[in-house]
Formats: structure tokens, sequence, C-alpha cells
């Protein structure tokens, strides 16, 4: 089994690494660019940056999902169904963007948990624990394994593309985050799962490439919300079933950076009366900038601080194995 793995790693890093190229001389010709803008804080970079990852990403990912997974299933399904709306709304609020306007919160709110309803109408979803008192498994009442499936998946989407502020960061961190859930997955003997997220360690890795400072391509929000969608789907499949009160915090731990920094932006900005949604400069990244910390730095710390984090989730993993 290791060895298909190993090749399915090999198979979704090569179809990313050689799409991204002429993608990113299709987004010259298109336009499809990140361009800096010196009244916007957030962005850092100094030349027009293509934004055409997203679709090398999803490519890479969708292809070698389909040479491993095991017939085409009402799950199979819903995850494409789900990425492929997160890739069309994530396309227009991109397009907004190089056009240097923004794209409304309401229908991207509105695209994000339609896509994590049809996750959890296909059967991935959070389903109980194991009760640690009496050893038997407590399955939650329909009415509650909806808002929690509905709110994990969107909230995860959210964070990952939040994250997504500065060259190789939200990239980097959902390539631990992925790694780490692939080790649970082999480990909680889910092989599917497994499967999942050996491939996104794949298409992450081999844009990290292309992405790593100083960037010579984006994956906007197109790519940044696929990759969170996949993260907590993944983790529904995986970490989540069959889960005692201890492993809760395994897939938790594993997004520990991002999940953690916005909660405290999402909160900043709900304290100081701003929208959730408005983009400012008060995440983690930013904050590190402004102590001095350059780029490069300020992206192998938070490397630093994630891997502590999924250190952590591997360690509780253990435990409960006990």
């Amino acid at each position: 089994m290791a060895i298909s793995y190993a090749i399915a790693f090999a198979i979704s890093f090569l179809i990313v690494y050689v799409l991204i190229p002429p993608l990113g001389k299709l987004a010259f010709r298109l336009d499809f660019v990140d361009k800096p803008r010196a009244d916007v804080e957030r962005k850092i970079h100094r030349q027009p940056i293509p934004l055409t990852a997203s679709y090398a990403i999803f490519i890479g990912f969708i292809a070698t999902y389909f040479i491993y997974v095991h017939g085409f299933t009402l799950q199979t399904g819903a995850i494409i169904a789900g990425s492929l709306l997160l890739l069309t709304i994530g396309t227009v609020d991109d397009w907004y963007k190089t056009k240097g306007k923004d794209f409304p919160s309401l229908p991207k709110f509105i695209i994000q948990m339609s896509a994590a309803v049809l996750v959890y109408a296909s059967g991935i979803r959070f389903h109980g624990f194991d009760n640690p008192l009496t050893g038997q498994f407590m399955n939650f009442p329909e009415w509650l394994q909806f808002p929690l499936t509905v709110l994990w998946i969107f909230g995860v989407t959210t964070v990952i593309n939040f994250s997504d502020g500065m060259d190789g960061l939200a990239g980097g961190l959902s390539a631990i985050s992925a790694g780490t859930l692939f080790v649970v997955a082999l480990a909680m003997g889910q092989s599917e799962s497994a499967m999942m997220a050996i491939i996104l360690v794949g298409v992450t890795v081999a844009y990290l490439r292309y992405n790593k400072p100083p960037a010579k391509v984006f994956m906007g929000d197109a790519g940044a919300t696929f990759l969170g969608f996949i993260l907590a789907v993944i983790a529904l499949d995986g970490a989540f079933k069959q889960a005692t009160v201890l492993s809760i915090f395994i897939p938790i731990l594993a997004l520990g950076v991002p999940i953690f920094d916005n909660l405290f932006v999402v909160a900043r900005r709900l304290i100081q009366g701003k929208p959730i949604y408005q983009a400012d400069a008060s995440q983690a990244h930013y904050r590190l900038l402004r102590t001095g910390l350059n780029p490069k730095q300020v992206v192998l710390f938070l490397y630093l601080v994630s891997s502590c984090f999924s250190l952590f989730s591997i360690i509780l993993l253990l435990l409960q194995q006990q």
C-alpha cells in the first residue's frame, strides 16, 4: 500500500508542476493577474502575479483522486461538486480583484455553505464520539450533526483562505496539515482518507515550488478555498470518524495556525464592529511583519508553529491508542 501512496503523491505533484507554467502564461494573456496596489497594505508584491495556480491544483487533485477512488459514489460526487462550486465563485472573486474591485461577501458565503451542505447530505459528517465514561458511541441527533458538520467545513474553508496573504504561507500550512492528517489516517486504518491527504500534500508541495518567496504564481481565493474545503472533508472522513473526546482535538491542532489565528481575527473584527469578511492586515503574518521580521522569516516561523501543533496532534493520537 505504501507504494500506492508514493505514486499518488508523485502523480499529483507532476500534474501541478507541469500545468502551472502554461496556465501562468495564459493568465498574462487574459490579464488574470494580481496587480500590486500601493493603497492596500496586504498587497506586498511588486509585480503582477498570475492567479491561475488554482486550476492546476484542482486538476492535479481530482485527476489523481479519480485514479485511486473505488468507484463513483455519492460522496465522491459531493466532493467534486462542492469543489467546483468553490472554484467557480473563487474565480469570480479573483476576477474582481484583477480589476481592483471587491466581490460581495454574501454570494461567497452562500456558495461555501452550499458546498458544505452537499458534503453533509452525502453522508460525510460529524456523527458523534465515544463516551469516555461508558465506552459507548454517542451518536448525535441530526439537528446537531448538521450545524457541526457545516460549521466545520465552512470554517476550515474560510480560515485557509484568510491565511493566504503571503508567499508560500497558505500552501505550506495546507501541506503540513495534510501531511499530519495523512499520518493520522494511516494510524487509524483509514486508507481512503490517507489517499486524499497524500494527494493534497502532492499538489501543495508542487504549488510551493512556484509560490515560495518571491512567488511566481498565486492560487487566489479559488485555490485557497478549495484547499480548505478538501482539508475539512479529509478530517471529517478520517480523524473525526469514531472520535473520542481526546481525538476531537487532533484535526483542530493539525490546522492549528489558521484556525486559532483567524478565531482571533474574527473576534477582533466583531469587537471593532467590522464585517467578518472585510479584508485587512490583522492576521498573524501581517502582525509579525510589523515586528520587523521579513516575509521569509514570518513564513518559516509560522511553519514551525504549525509543525509544533501537528506534533501535538500526533501525540494525542498516540495517547488515545494506548
